[in-house]
């Protein structure tokens, strides 16, 4: 039985709405924490993302949803080798270091000792001794940004719009990494053959509903001369699906296409002689 662990907070709705798309059911019952899987082969338990990261490591867990950012910060580049399945892209954020715009020199820090406070120790203080900087680590527990500038000099934080350091006053410094929802799994785990290919199925069903978002299915009439100028500028996964017409009236064109590429793609179409488009929504793609 392959063990996974889901995320429980911010990320569980993108994670369970990702997995319900791919066919992969979860029933949660009276015990919320250990949701029912419709899948065969998995059991599944709720776990804050930073536990995930640990229970992955402990090897209590095989595989589990976590952030990019808490991998680093538990793992390290070296202290435990997670494997990464499957970028999931839900959830991005950055990590940043910012600070109050009154303490800042010339757009830097100044040359004094600091107070840099946040969640993340061992990201902040890689931080702090790659920069050279004269500073103590100050350990928060959430609400980062309200730190400064009473009891820290800047911060450390993830961020995706930014929006809530501006409201408080802070400017961002520096990048340290940018992070996203992504599925790890232990290395042992994929040593065991039934859980190798139960990873592998979930992987492949995960990542053909993404690959359905980034996509639609687009559909064109096309005459049999223009059927060739209009194949050059439609971008397929391989080659379009192309069906005749009843009465030799031209062509059908189908393909799978970049969803954010519509904007061209469709005049582009209709000026290479295309009608009757039609753009439809994809739910799963396995190449």
């Amino acid at each position: 039985m392959l063990k996974l662990a889901l995320p429980k907070g911010r990320m569980q709705d993108n994670v369970s709405a990702l997995l319900g798309e791919a066919g992969i059911r979860l029933s949660a019952g009276s015990r919320v924490y250990r949701p029912q899987v419709s899948m065969a082969g998995i059991e599944a338990k709720l776990l804050k993302p930073q536990s995930i990261v640990e229970m992955l490591y402990a090897g209590s867990r095989d595989v589990g949803f976590a952030g990019a950012d808490w991998v680093a910060e538990l793992c390290g580049p070296t202290d435990c080798e997670l494997v990464s399945l499957l970028d999931t892209g839900l959830d991005p954020v950055r990590i940043v270091a910012a600070a109050p715009t009154e303490l800042l020199e010339g757009g830097h820090l100044p040359k004094r000792h600091l107070r840099v406070a946040s969640e993340y120790s061992r990201l902040t203080q890689t931080w702090i001794k790659s920069r050279g900087l004269d500073a103590t680590f100050v350990r928060s527990y959430g609400a980062t940004e309200v730190y400064p500038p009473d009891d820290a000099d800047c911060i450390v934080d993830n961020t995706s719009s930014g929006a809530t350091l501006v409201a408080n006053g802070l400017n961002i410094l520096d990048e340290l990494m940018r992070s996203s929802t992504r599925l790890y799994a232990n290395p042992r785990a994929l040593e065991v053959r039934e859980k190798r290919e139960t990873i592998e199925r979930l992987v492949m069903l995960l990542q053909s509903v993404l690959e359905a978002r980034r996509r639609v299915m687009l559909e064109v009439n096309v005459s049999a001369e223009a059927l060739e100028a209009l194949c050059a500028a439609l971008p397929c996964m391989r080659e379009p699906t192309i069906s005749p017409l009843h009465g030799n009236a031209g062509f059908a064109v189908k393909a799978a296409v970049p969803r954010d590429e519509l904007a061209r793609i469709v005049p582009e179409l209709k000026a290479r002689g295309g009608t009757d488009i039609v753009v439809s929504a994809l739910s799963q793609i396995v190449p």
